[in-house]
């Protein structure tokens, strides 16, 4: 059993800076990659981020890559994004969530377990 508490949501203007945090509990945590992920109304879920187990290794979407960062702190069970330059377009209910592997994944399909997610609104 993993739970994730999502927050560090908020409204912000374009071109601000804003963090997420993620706080994570269960066996499979120190174990797992992590990931994060976004969705609009009316869109599907859009993979932004993710690390794997030791947070050696990290992949970002395309609208993610140079403007976003994914880091994680085992110790405090905390996987954070951290997000630059925000615009308008960046506007979404963002997710994290644990997969069950060394790797992390482009799929939210593969992830095992979400929380429920926090609300970026960015304004123009």
């Amino acid at each position: 059993q993993v739970q994730l508490v999502e927050s560090g949501g908020g409204l912000v203007q374009a071109g601000d800076s804003l963090r997420l945090s993620c706080a994570a509990s269960g066996r499979t945590y120190s174990s797992a990659a992590m990931g994060w992920f976004r969705q609009a109304p009316g869109k599907e879920r859009e993979f932004v981020a993710a690390i794997s187990r030791n947070g050696g290794t990290t992949y970002f979407g395309d609208s993610a890559k140079g403007r976003f960062t994914i880091s994680r702190d085992n110790a405090k069970n905390t996987v954070y994004l951290q997000m630059n330059s925000l615009k308008p377009e960046d506007t979404a209910l963002y997710y994290c969530a644990v997969r069950n592997s060394i790797w992390g994944s482009y799929y939210p399909d593969e992830y095992a377990y979400w929380g429920q997610g926090t609300q970026v609104t960015v304004s123009s």
